[in-house]
């Protein structure tokens, strides 16, 4: 068992150095700071997982939310925060869907 537990050792530290240089930040082309200046160019493999993965589940996430916001209607028009519910259950998701560049991370660069 001894020989097993020095392996296992071994191989979970082998494993925990070789991952070091994939959690490396990437300096940004555009290094001063403005977001003006900052563009994000994500790469191939990104934008086809946004694709094929993240945009029906936003596309999905738009519609609960629509329906959800629908059926709290009475309750957020009693509380006062109809603008906030519907912002918050179907703006939001919406904008990231439809309006952010694919592969992008956010769709804040797209706010003027």
């Amino acid at each position: 068992m001894n020989l097993f537990r020095s392996t296992a050792v071994v191989l979970a530290l082998t494993t925990g150095l070789l991952a070091m240089p994939a959690q490396a930040e990437t300096v940004p082309q555009n290094a001063s700071g403005d977001p003006t200046y900052t563009v994000e160019a994500p790469p191939a493999y990104s934008m086809l997982g946004d694709l094929i993965i993240a945009r029906p589940l936003l596309i999905g996430a738009t519609l609960i939310g629509a329906a959800a916001f629908v059926v709290s209607l009475p309750f957020t028009a009693l509380g006062g925060n109809v603008g906030e519910a519907g912002k918050a259950l179907v703006v939001d998701p919406g904008r990231e869907a439809f309006v952010r560049c694919l592969g992008c991370s956010s769709s804040s660069q797209n706010q003027y």
